[in-house]
């Protein structure tokens, strides 16, 4: 399924979308906004596969609104300006609907959101006849990375996505920090801050209201979550 909001300032072109949306089986409209201030805020909170962006919009135009995305998810624009395309390009947008188009048109650039929904879907059904319990994908951007589960040291949240700190390296994720609390293994993993869950197995130390991980890295114990934490950790 893919999740999806349009950013449209004009209703006629609201509801064209929204009508082509309700007609594909594969597509969850999520939201709909009439300017990008609202659907930033919205995408703080919220995370989504596609974007149906107008270029015209009130108070921030869909170019500044792409500029200002540090994780972006796939985006398919909509304008009745075809002077835009080449730029639009310049930031690896999914394709261009000049208006009108038809619905024909729409299941083509929607396609090539299914084709990378696709492939993601096949590589968890392999992982999944084998052993997936210690393997996760992350979105980045527009790319799905593996991760071993147990190489991750902390997850901290940062304004509008995550960090994922490995052994080796970090990654950014989309995902809002209580999505990966969600999801891992509660045996495993703990929230210590509002801001970091980490790795139960990578703790080196307890000192006061400090947790360190290794040489490098030393994480607060928020008071929230100080008592929860104490009582699992040193059961």
């Amino acid at each position: 399924m893919i999740d999806c909001i349009i950013i449209e300032d004009q209703p006629p072109a609201q509801r064209v979308l929204q009508k082509y949306i309700g007609d594909m089986d594969n597509m969850n409209l999520k939201a709909t906004f009439a300017d990008a201030i609202q659907g930033l805020a919205f995408l703080k909170t919220e995370s989504v596969d596609l974007i149906f962006l107008d270029i015209h919009l009130p108070k921030i135009s869909g170019i500044d609104f792409l500029k200002s995305l540090n994780n972006r998810p796939n985006v398919i624009l909509t304008t009745a300006f075809s002077e835009y395309a080449l730029e639009s390009y310049e930031y690896a947008v999914l394709d261009y609907l000049l208006k009108p188009f038809s619905f024909e048109r729409f299941v083509q650039a929607v396609s090539k959101v299914t084709i990378s929904q696709t492939e993601l879907s096949q590589k968890e059904k392999e992982l999944n006849s084998t052993d997936s319990t210690d393997i996760i994908f992350i979105k980045s951007g527009y790319e799905h990375i593996k991760i071993n589960i147990s190489d991750i040291l902390f997850i901290q949240s940062d304004a509008d996505y995550t960090e994922i700190f490995t052994v080796e390296k970090k990654h950014l994720s989309q995902e809002p920090l209580r999505h990966w609390e969600g999801i891992l293994d509660s045996k495993k993993f703990i929230r210590i801050h509002k801001s970091y869950i980490i790795n139960i197995a990578r703790i080196e130390k307890i000192s006061g209201n400090l947790v360190r991980l290794n040489e490098k890295t030393a994480l607060p114990i928020g008071r929230a979550f100080k008592e929860d934490f104490m009582k699992r950790v040193l059961h």
